[in-house]
């Protein structure tokens, strides 16, 4: 059973997203926040697998919140919503270690399944809207103060070339096409340059090789 933290300032989103996940077999809301604080609070009490953030509150907003859920307690999922798909909260979220973000108005069925995919430890964005984000925004936000990202040094060419597929939106099957190797190497290959770029999934992926130059807004 996966449990699932709600995180709204809404009552109505919250209520309408507990009957959802409640009507699934292998989900149950644990739990309801109405803003930040108390959503940090409420993880510690109550475990959650995955925590359902939005970004837009009052207070602690959900980028703060995320940030402070992951950084105490590294093992929790957090799925950020929002009510846009272009939004600068968006991609502040994922730097905070939210495992992916959905839009607000999406359909029961993609919901419930893109709370199965970050318990798996998956990146639950839509590779091509990821790509699309982080080239509108942390392009645009990128200093050359950044530097160099941590690791990226070390990464063998083929993790490289591995890195640059993944922020172009390629899924692991899609790499093993391009690049004529099985899936499980191209799995192994990604397994290895996280470690090394110290990033959890393919969002924080994307992310570095943006601001590492690797890949530019449209290529």
């Amino acid at each position: 059973m996966i449990k699932v933290l709600l995180v709204d300032d809404q009552a109505l989103v919250r209520m309408g997203f507990t009957m959802m996940l409640n009507s699934q077999p292998d989900l149950t809301v644990v739990g309801e926040a109405g803003e930040g604080e108390q959503a940090v609070r409420l993880c510690h009490e109550l475990r959650p697998d995955v925590v359902l953030m939005d970004l837009h509150m009052p207070g602690l907003d959900g980028v703060a919140a995320t940030r402070r859920i992951t950084a105490e307690l590294p093992g929790m999922r957090v799925l950020a919503l929002s009510t846009f798909d272009l939004d600068e909260y968006v991609v502040a979220a994922l730097r905070a270690g939210a495992a992916g973000f959905l839009p607000k108005d999406i359909s029961p069925e993609e919901l419930v399944e893109g709370v199965r995919v970050v318990h798996r430890g998956e990146s639950a964005v839509a590779p091509r809207l990821l790509t699309r984000l982080i080239g509108t925004f942390v392009r645009a936000s990128r200093s050359p103060a950044m530097g160099v990202p941590p690791g990226l040094a070390g990464l063998t060419d083929r993790e490289r070339e591995v890195l640059v597929l993944i922020a172009r939106g390629r899924s692991n099957g899609e790499i093993a096409q391009e690049l004529g190797v099985s899936p499980s190497t191209v799995k192994n290959h990604v397994t290895s340059l996280f470690g090394k770029i110290e990033v959890r999934d393919r969002a924080q992926a994307v992310i570095v090789a943006y601001e590492a130059g690797l890949v530019s807004a449209g290529a």
